[in-house]
């Protein structure tokens, strides 16, 4: 039995080592390794080590990872935000890798691998003891990252819960970013803002007493890699490997190391946003 059972686990990984021969990387990937953009400015996504200055967070352990299971280096290249897409259209990048949200308006230059689920929430300072939910921010100030889908989902959870109930809208502020709003809201020029779920449990922890989360996120949307819509090959096979560390417990690991295991998907897919 032990012997059988030893021949089925050596027959499944070569089986495994098989697949993996047929997926094809493209030759200059090969040659020149993977260039991934990223701009390390929204931890645990993305961000820098206080202690080493070092690229780390999910996004860095995960393109890490991909970058074995292709044998392939990744060359992270720090790049603006609102620049990312242009640059993959343009070739200065193979993808992008920087928590960018899958949606129908980046899907007409770009395609995505979506490798990440997520939404917006909404939260308020710790002492604001009258703001106990998000319909509290009603008629209220709300600020949020420009540069995100945020200002316009916090417009229409706005239209569908505050003014159909009869309250004031809220009045939605376009930040520079999150870090900025948090500091608007410390400064009290906000009320409250909005910013990825998986992106709260990290900011509380560095900053204990400081914030409290208003219900839960309030829509869901996919977090994905963006690509030029002419890298088939190289799609494919980013996409084999995130699905193939999903099936050897890789990907999970990764997500744990976060404390983001709710926020996993279960396969890669193409432009689901």
């Amino acid at each position: 039995m032990k012997k059988l059972l030893l021949s089925a686990i050596s027959a499944a990984l070569l089986l495994q080592s098989s697949a993996w021969a047929d997926i094809a990387v493209p030759a200059a990937i090969k040659e020149k390794g993977l260039t991934v953009a990223i701009m390390p400015n929204y931890p645990p996504m993305d961000f820098k080590d206080p202690a080493t200055n070092q690229l780390t967070g999910v996004d860095y352990d995960l393109g890490q990872a991909i970058g074995e299971k292709l044998g392939v280096k990744i060359n992270w290249q720090e790049i603006a935000f609102e620049q990312m897409v242009n640059a993959v259209v343009t070739k200065r990048v193979d993808l992008v890798m920087s928590g960018m949200t899958d949606t129908k308006e980046r899907q007409k230059v770009v395609n995505f691998i979506d490798y990440f689920k997520t939404g917006p929430q909404f939260y308020t300072l710790s002492s604001h003891s009258e703001i106990n939910s998000a319909m509290d921010l009603c008629g209220k100030k709300v600020g949020t990252s420009r540069r995100t889908t945020f200002p316009q989902e916090i417009a229409n959870w706005s239209k569908a819960h505050c003014e159909a109930a009869g309250k004031p809208a809220i009045v939605v502020v376009g930040a520079e970013g999150t870090a900025d709003a948090r500091t608007q809201l410390r400064q009290g020029r906000l009320d409250g803002a909005v910013q990825g779920s998986e992106t709260l449990p990290y900011i509380m922890n560095l900053e204990k007493g400081t914030f409290k989360p208003l219900d839960k996120a309030f829509s869901f949307q996919y977090t994905g890699m963006a690509m030029g819509k002419d890298a088939t090959e190289l799609t494919t096979a980013v996409q084999a490997a995130i699905d193939a560390m999903i099936a050897d417990g890789s990907y999970q690991k990764i997500l744990s190391k976060w404390g983001l295991t709710d926020n996993g998907i279960t396969k890669a897919q193409i432009n689901q946003g």
